[in-house]
């Protein structure tokens, strides 16, 4: 069995060591730590959770054990894609260098420029950064990055997803050619591998578990999920969530919710609480200093559930965190690794469950394919029992009326005819009967009813005139005494009486 007295490193590291703890070396730290002491390049390639950080900051530590940081000119640099990560990093550097006089600086946002400036001018030997936060202090003129004599990339694979090839090429370019160049990471495509090419020189591959394998001390799980309506999709997966935390029990001491968007971070969180469970969101539009507290909290054990995107999916060293839930199915097959290698740390058994719907059953296909072989089903728990009342379904009982009027009955096409057959026969029936039962009054003729007069022109004038003055001819009302009105009677224009001459005349 290795010892880290056999590695070589600097007794005073060796020494922080012990006090941290640790006995014995993991495989890629065993594997990693020579040829990094003896400046080579690495490409470490190991499964989350084996101790990567430890793999470049012991011997980094052991090989700046001797020399002097200059102003503004970092002997050793070290990208991390997130902040959470790199504060991690920072974290291992203060436990195991705290017997050796080298100092650190972090680089990281929403943190103030003027402090960390501060740090850098004194001179660091250790720079900690996320490339963005970088590259502005060097275009601001505060940094050079020509004494750089190591250089880490952790998690290089997760770099390059998010975008940072063209930053990590340029800061490739402002260091020595000469730098000895370590890149850590859990999975490694080939495309990756490619670019590494050209970082690398002659690199020592140390890769000790599979590509995108997951620890098998974790129990996995995926629970399968039709929503009963489109629109009651996201709260009936919220009800199966509780449904699978209430069913760990005593066993879910504290777990990480995956979710694939920031709004849904924050509406799982919102509806944990909602329901009495000690949750906080963490994702990166929040303020670092929020996002500080809530992982504080989430490490002392005073939060239980931290509903997270992917930033925090990478380089959280939470040691005892018992669950994973994936609340989504993470888009790309190496985040899935990523996000359960937050529980089964160092050893420890954990267990990861997984939600899927219909339309990410694709993805869930990827990450078997990746994984190499199928992922557990497991029973949904609210289909064993009657599911709880969603928001979705008790809004159109709230909504619905008392008193609803019942359905008229369909009638077919044909009794609707003959039903129209017999409203027609039933006048001729009746006529036909009067005329029997009354012969006297069939013999008398009945006065033929007289045709409506025509009216004439003046008659149409007189009634518009009456309706323009808000009168009406109906039932006669408003008809001046119920006196017959012949023409205009008098509302007639003088003009009119006149004759065509007297008119021509005037």
């Amino acid at each position: 069995m290795t010892k880290f007295s056999d590695l070589n490193l600097n007794p005073k590291v060796l020494k922080a060591i012990d006090d941290a703890g640790y006995e014995a070396p993991t495989p890629i730290q065993a594997a990693a730590i020579p040829p990094a002491l003896e400046g080579r390049d690495v490409l470490g390639i190991a499964q989350i959770g084996t101790g990567n950080t430890a793999s470049f900051t012991l011997p980094m530590l052991s090989l700046l054990a001797r020399g002097r940081a200059r102003a503004r000119m970092p002997r050793s640099l070290v990208l991390c894609p997130t902040r959470e990560l790199a504060a991690q990093v920072a974290e291992n550097f203060d436990t195991y260098s705290k017997y050796l006089k080298l100092t650190k600086a972090l680089l990281i946002g929403g943190v103030s420029f003027k402090e960390q400036d501060k740090l850098i001018d004194k001179g660091v030997d250790v720079l900690i950064a996320t490339p963005g936060r970088l590259l502005d202090h060097f275009e601001r003129g505060k940094l050079l990055l020509t004494g750089v004599q190591i250089m880490v990339v952790d998690e290089a694979d997760r770099m390059l997803d998010m975008g940072f090839i063209p930053d990590i090429e340029r800061i490739f370019s402002l260091t020595p050619f000469t730098r000895q160049t370590l890149f850590f990471s859990a999975t490694m495509a080939p495309e990756i591998e490619r670019i590494t090419n050209t970082f690398l020189s002659a690199p020592e591959r140390v890769e000790v578990a599979r590509q995108a394998t997951a620890s098998e001390t974790i129990e996995q799980g995926v629970v399968m999920l039709k929503a009963s309506r489109r629109d009651r999709e996201a709260s009936e997966k919220r009800d199966l969530l509780r449904a699978l935390i209430e069913g760990e029990g005593d066993k879910c001491s504290n777990a990480i919710v995956f979710c694939n968007r920031k709004v849904d971070v924050d509406i799982v969180a919102k509806s944990l609480t909602k329901h009495g469970y000690d949750a906080a969101p963490i994702h990166g539009d929040l303020d670092q200093s929020q996002r500080t507290r809530t992982l504080d909290g989430f490490r002392a054990g005073d939060l239980r559930f931290l509903i997270a995107s992917d930033v925090a999916a990478r380089g959280l060293d939470v040691p005892a965190v018992s669950h994973v839930f994936n609340f989504d199915v993470p888009s790309h097959a190496e985040d899935y690794v990523h996000r359960i290698g937050r529980t089964g740390r160092a050893g420890r058994e954990g267990k990861a469950l997984m939600i899927c719907i219909p339309r990410d059953e694709k993805n869930l296909a990827a990450i078997e394919d990746l994984l190499q072989k199928p992922i557990p089903r497991v029973d949904n728990p609210l289909q064993s029992g009657k599911a709880p009342e969603t928001e979705a379904e008790a809004k159109p009982d709230a909504k619905a009326t008392p008193e609803k009027k019942p359905r008229k009955p369909r009638v077919s096409r044909s009794a609707k005819k003959t039903d129209t057959a017999k409203s027609d026969e039933a006048p001729k029936q009746q006529e036909a009967a009067a005329v029997v039962d009354a012969p006297e009054a069939a013999a008398t003729p009945e006065p033929q009813q007289q045709p409506a007069p025509k009216r004439d022109r003046g008659e149409r004038q007189d009634r518009s005139s009456r309706r323009g003055s808000g009168g009406s001819d109906r039932g006669g009302r408003h008809d001046n005494g119920g006196g017959k009105v012949t023409g205009m009677g008098d509302h007639l224009p003088g003009f009119i009486a006149l004759s065509f001459d007297e008119r021509r005349a005037r």
